[in-house]
């Protein structure tokens, strides 16, 4: 009995133990080391899908592009962003190191002409971060470099970046208020696919952060590619070439004509030459004051990369021609600015953006395109909060595109016989009847936002109804035959109004 008791007694003290164990394992030690093993993988991303019937011919788009606002004028889009640790900081300030790669592209599967192929989706971001290595706030990156200092929300657009085509090696120094990056690298894939040749990239942003109200930034890129004669990828020119021959593609044909019984390869050859291109960028960002949410102000000034060069083809042989000296003066200037106001607490907000482009190539003054042209938009979008869930979206925008080399736009369906001061010219380069296309857009409809109150807050769920005047007929992607031949069964039509309703959901997740 004495060792049945003790048996029993030995067994209750060894439960009454386990039991301090567990909860001592339960409230202690595991805690500790869920904190110390976070994961070390995670995920998020961001998706628009939208079906939008069109009953009058279109592909689904309200207009041409987002210069209209992006609402109504974007197909849809899928992004994902994956993010794996590889060395885990216990404490911020600890060394860390974790790699990043996005994945993106605009096809779901019964949205769009490519069904959802995953052909059209592409790994458009990948790099290691790897941070506190010398010091605190010293974040290195190498891969892709791409650096935002914001984005204009209504446009979906970002002027204020660089390093969106190169790889190679960043560092930023980031603290409370003042971000310095400096970054080298190569961007002469993504200028040149596959006809590749090298082109460093360098350059830099500085911002400073001042409490919350006030957000300053510059910026700068530079790219240089390099002469290197006897590479077929580098620059080249080809000499005395006109650039009316260029554009017609007709400078081996002029040249023969002008050099008979000449060999255009041997008796022309192409004079090896270097390229060089830059863009600047600005932010003013400000706001907390009252109404006002946020400010962005974003400003750049750049030098397109010139092209390399083209084929043509004549008497049954390929031609290169090498155009560096015809497209190395492509220039832009480019500001946006977006607004975003409460203008009733819990009731009503608003977002006002402007944006303004000036373009001009100092190589081309006899044809129109979009290399020479000014155009200046605004969008407005108020959005009301019937409930914390239930919203009603209304929006609007103007946009006037003005050609600096002539008529670029079709006001009517025969205006192609109709160029300057109503004279048909065939070897003209005029394609309209119009220096100047004036477009104007109407949205409207209820939104479902299960996240709550915020014109930018997701996701949200979309009823809209668009509306699109414009001065150039049939100004929104479409199959109409525009042929004016005797023999065409397709009537030319006249189009300057455009409507879809648009069926929509957009989420960040």
């Amino acid at each position: 009995m004495r060792t049945e008791r003790f048996v029993k007694s030995l067994a209750r003290g060894f439960a009454r133990l386990l039991a301090v164990l567990c909860l001592a394992a339960m409230f202690t030690p595991a805690q500790a080391q869920a904190e110390a093993a976070r994961d070390r993988f995670n995920a998020g991303g961001y998706f628009r899908i939208m079906t939008r019937p069109d009953f009058q011919g279109g592909d689904g788009k309200l207009g041409y592009w987002n210069l209209y606002g992006r609402l109504l004028n974007e197909g849809p889009w899928g992004t994902l962003a994956l993010k794996l640790d590889l060395v885990q900081n216990a404490v911020k300030s600890d060394p860390y190191a974790t790699v990043v790669a996005q994945i993106e592209g605009g096809s779901f599967q019964n949205t769009d002409v490519n069904m959802g192929s995953l052909g059209v989706f592409a790994l458009t971001r990948l790099y290691i971060e790897a941070g506190n290595i010398f010091t605190p706030d010293l974040v290195f990156q190498i891969g892709t470099l791409e650096k935002r200092f914001g984005d204009l929300g209504l446009y979906d657009m970002w002027p204020a970046e660089i390093f969106a085509d190169t790889v190679g090696l960043s560092a930023r120094y980031d603290t409370k208020h003042v971000e310095v990056l400096l970054g080298v690298g190569d961007a002469g894939f993504a200028t040149r696919k596959g006809d590749y040749s090298t082109i460093l990239s360098m350059g830099g942003t500085l911002k400073f952060k001042l409490g919350g109200h006030l957000e300053i930034g510059v910026g700068g890129q530079f790219r240089y590619e390099p002469e290197v004669s006897g590479n077929k990828n580098a620059p080249y020119v080809t000499p005395g070439v006109a650039y009316e021959d260029f554009r017609r593609r007709e400078v081996v044909s002029n040249w023969f004509d002008a050099h008979p019984g000449m060999d255009f390869i041997h008796d022309n050859l192409p004079q090896s030459t270097s390229s060089t291109s830059y863009k600047v960028i600005g932010y003013v960002g400000f706001g907390n004051l009252g109404p006002l949410k946020w400010n962005n102000l974003f400003v750049n000034y750049l030098r397109s990369h010139p092209l390399n060069f083209y084929t043509e083809s004549y008497g049954g042989t390929d031609y290169t021609v090498y155009i560096k000296e015809l497209t190395d003066e492509r220039h832009q200037v480019n500001l946006g600015n977006e607004m975003q106001l409460t203008l009733v607490p819990g009731w009503l907000d608003a977002t006002w953006s402007i944006l303004f482009g000036y373009h001009f190539d100092n190589d081309n003054e006899i044809a129109p395109d979009d290399f020479n042209r000014t155009y200046i938009s605004t969008v407005l979008r108020l959005q009301a909060y019937v409930t914390k869930v239930v919203h009603v979206l209304a929006e609007t925008s103007l946009a006037r595109e003005k050609s600096h080399n002539g008529n670029l736009y079709r006001q009517h369906f025969d205006s192609v016989f109709a160029n300057t001061h109503g004279l048909a010219d065939s070897r003209g380069f005029e394609i309209g009847d119009s220096d100047t296309r004036d477009t104007w857009q109407l949205k409207a409809g209820i939104v479902l936002n299960p996240n709550g109150r915020g014109i930018f807050n997701r996701p949200s769920l979309r009823l809209l109804y668009g509306l699109q005047y414009s001065s150039q007929n049939q100004a929104w992607g479409n199959a109409f035959s525009d042929s004016l031949d005797q023999y065409n069964i397709f009537s030319g039509t006249e189009r300057h109004w455009h409507s879809v309703i648009a069926i929509e959901a957009e989420a960040w997740f």
